[in-house]
């Protein structure tokens, strides 16, 4: 028909602006939903369903908290078994003896020791006679060099060597002499003294004297 136009039918009541309103609204949501599950590739309707669950229910489940430390190395090996203990070797103990474990006392004092009396010299001759000394001289009769201050002697026979024991009968000291020289050769001595052995028994002042003698073996 010539001269006919269409013309959009507009709603001026509240309901209708309201139910225009909903019908967009629905159309917007719509398309929405359809770009994300076209953009995700799943079904609308397949995520889960929330279920509201009680709080009891809710605190008996056990959370599992990961750690981030943990390496992945960590978790692959296997357990390490815990290294041995070692045990101290036991000290070695030494037996005591039975002496020692009685209680110590002082040491004792050590005994005293006596002299082991000096081996008798037998007297295989004895006599008295005159007696002197002589204090010069280089050489003795048995080649020595005469020395006065030793304890030596000279007799005409004894042998060399031979230890006499001369004692002055007036205060009884008496000393003991070795035979190294010959002598004296004067009537009534039978022994002539070095000084030193002289002057134990008596004074030299003196010059000769009587004296008791005994020959020891």
């Amino acid at each position: 028909m010539a001269g006919r136009h269409s013309r959009t039918r507009m709603f001026s009541t509240p309901a209708g602006i309201a139910a225009t309103a909903a019908v967009g609204v629905a159309l917007a949501v719509g398309g929405t939903v359809g770009a994300v599950q076209l953009a995700s590739g799943e079904p609308a309707d397949s995520t889960p369903a929330l279920v509201d669950a009680p709080a009891s229910s809710l605190a008996d489940i056990p959370t599992v908290s990961a750690s981030p430390s943990a390496s992945p190395s960590a978790s692959l090996s296997p357990s390490a078994s815990p290294s041995p203990t070692v045990t101290a070797s036991p000290k070695a103990t030494r037996s005591q003896a039975a002496s020692r474990s009685k209680a110590r006392t002082a040491a004792p004092k050590p005994a005293a020791t006596t002299k082991k009396p000096a081996p008798t010299s037998t007297v295989v001759d004895s006599g008295s006679c005159g007696a002197s000394f002589y204090d010069e001289g280089q050489l003795t009769a048995n080649g020595e060099t005469f020395d006065p201050e030793a304890l030596t002697a000279a007799h005409k026979t004894l042998p060399f060597d031979t230890r006499v024991r001369v004692t002055n009968p007036a205060n009884g000291k008496s000393v003991t002499v070795r035979i190294n020289d010959r002598g004296p050769f004067i009537a009534g001595r039978c022994i002539d003294l070095s000084r030193a052995a002289f002057a134990t028994i008596a004074s030299v002042d003196v010059g000769a004297l009587t004296v008791k003698y005994e020959v020891l073996g």
